[in-house]
């Protein structure tokens, strides 16, 4: 699809693999023109068009390698150049009646594009915002012209040369446009070409507001800041911070973090240099002094407050993301996700940074920032814990993590005691009462897991015996049956059990009884006979 690479002069690359060739001609052929027959379609638009992709693509590469050669720029402009013919070429192949009006326009918008490109890198800021301004106009007429899926694409390019646009009002004598450049910054835009051009013009402005400046202040102490670069950072400082707070979205606001804790480092080694020359001054002097705290070792100081402070907002917000992807289920169960460790190792960072600021030359004294940073490492120790007491869950240690949990709770509750005496001290941290709201839940869940844990002893919880429900109701296991046709929930018939009989009732009393006498009812010994005696015993004599 394009000339060989020697006719490009584009250096040699290592090997690369892809696509079949074969499958590459096919799918093109279909998509372009062959399935109706159409072979004048396939031969000239889709050559043209990659040629010139090939051409842009190429000078994209080099202008990432001008950073450190400047000499390729040269030849970054020679490639531009090129693409710009070939999509000249294209637009006029689109010229013919067979080629629908959309096209023309998609031909014309690309050819403004590449065209605003090249003019650009020349400096032509009039030519280059004409010929931008001519690609935006084309791009959002048919981006209503299209579906929404489809016009996502069109907007998107229009996003994309809008700071391109500003930035060659700007150089034409437009003042205000320096304010758009500077929200798309904070939204994200600027990227490509566009962002090292937006921080050198950024840099330049501060740079002009810098020779007003004379000191800062900090903690109740007011230091004189001489140093020019010291200036520039601390100016645009506000303006940093506002930068990330209004960012759109996680990787903007990662990059200007980036970009901020780089300009403090840069900052901070032009303080030390100073700082090494100062040092030998006092050791040639006898001032008595020499011990205490200089204005340059403070402002040192502020400096490094500033890297470690913005390293831990940092770390916070890269952890506040990660634990709301924690809770996330997972999409693909093959690509890996988030885990408790990840998070870990964020909190350990900013307990060291947080151990450095409490040795900040200058704050030894200052009870009340001591106390602050003792406030936060409580904090950030308790969410520490609580992320390693979910490692432990994961890999069902229960008892640890039970441990774990407590210790996180202790924590919380003595940041809230030690909070009622410093005001204000919480506003830019964690909120600890979510902290214990999550751990009371958990530490359920937990007990819950371990009791199950503990049933399973490493095997199935499925029932393996005939045990009717009845008799294993304090035992959680699982039984398909009991939702079948026959559930087991007694035994039936039931089982006979004995039961007391009918109790015997003996008259005691009897024992203790006395009888009458009954000599006169008995007849007396061999009067009447056996007659007589007979009658007797019957009553008849009687």
């Amino acid at each position: 699809f394009g000339a060989p690479r020697s006719l490009d002069h584009e250096p040699p690359s290592s090997s690369m693999s892809g696509p079949l060739i074969l499958q590459i001609i096919k799918e093109s052929q279909q998509q372009h023109g062959l399935r109706h027959g159409d072979y004048q379609r396939y031969r000239y638009l889709l050559m043209v068009l990659m040629e010139a992709e090939r051409a842009w693509s190429y000078a994209m590469q080099l202008k990432q390698e001008a950073n450190t050669e400047p000499r390729k720029r040269f030849h970054l402009l020679s490639r531009l150049r090129k693409a710009a013919k070939h999509s000249e070429k294209l637009e006029k192949l689109c010229e013919s009646p067979r080629v629908d009006a959309k096209t023309k326009l998609e031909a014309q918008a690309y050819t403004a594009y590449l065209t605003g490109m090249v003019e650009f890198e020349l400096q032509e800021w009039k030519r280059a915002m004409e010929a931008f301004n001519k690609c935006k106009t084309i791009y959002e007429k048919l981006a209503s012209a299209f579906t929404e899926e489809v016009a996502v694409l069109y907007r998107q390019r229009v996003e994309e040369i809008s700071p391109n646009i500003r930035y060659c009002a700007y150089n034409i004598g437009d003042q205000n446009a320096i304010n758009d450049l500077m929200q798309m910054r904070l939204t994200g835009g600027g990227g490509g070409m566009m962002a090292e051009k937006l921080e050198a013009l950024i840099t330049q402005a501060r740079t002009k507001q810098a020779a007003t400046m004379s000191e800062v202040e900090w903690r109740g102490r007011t230091v004189p800041v001489k140093i020019d670069k010291a200036r520039v950072f601390l100016l645009g400082l506000a303006d940093n911070e506002a930068a990330v707070a209004q960012a759109s979205n996680e990787d903007t606001k990662e990059h200007l973090y980036e970009t901020l804790m780089a300009e403090c480092r840069d900052t901070i080694q032009a303080v030390r240099e100073e700082l090494k020359s100062e040092a030998k001054q006092r050791e040639r002097s006898s001032d008595p002094e020499s011990g205490k705290v200089s204005n340059l070792q403070y402002l040192h100081s502020y400096l490094t407050y500033i890297k470690l402070c913005t390293l831990v907002k940092r770390n916070e917000s890269m952890a506040h993301t990660l634990h709301g992807k924690l809770k996330e289920p997972a999409a693909d169960e093959n690509k890996r996700g988030p885990r408790p460790q990840d998070l870990i190792r964020l909190y350990d960072i900013i307990l060291q940074s947080l151990a450095e600021l409490s040795t900040l030359q200058g704050l030894e004294d200052d009870h009340t920032f001591q106390k602050e940073v003792s406030l936060k490492t409580l904090v950030y120790k308790a969410y520490r814990c609580f992320f390693i007491a979910q490692s432990y869950v994961l890999v069902k240690k229960w008892s640890e993590a039970l441990v774990l949990y407590e210790r996180v709770l202790k924590y919380a509750k003595e940041v809230q005691s030690k909070a009622k005496t410093l005001n204000n001290s919480l506003k830019d941290l964690p909120d600890v009462q979510e902290l214990i709201a999550e751990v009371s839940a958990e530490k359920y869940s937990l007990q819950a897991a371990a009791i199950l844990g503990e049933r399973r002893s490493g095997s199935s919880l499925q029932v393996n015996d005939s045990t009717p429900l009845c008799n294993r109701l304090d035992t959680f296991c699982l039984d398909p049956t009991l939702v079948g046709k026959k559930p087991s929930l007694v035994p039936f018939p039931p089982e006979f059990q004995p039961i007391p009989c009918k109790p015997l009732f003996f008259d005691l009393a009897l024992n203790h009884v006395a009888f009458p006498p009954l000599d006169e009812k008995v007849e007396q010994k061999g009067k009447g006979g056996l007659t007589g005696y007979i009658k007797g015993i019957f009553g008849f004599g009687s």
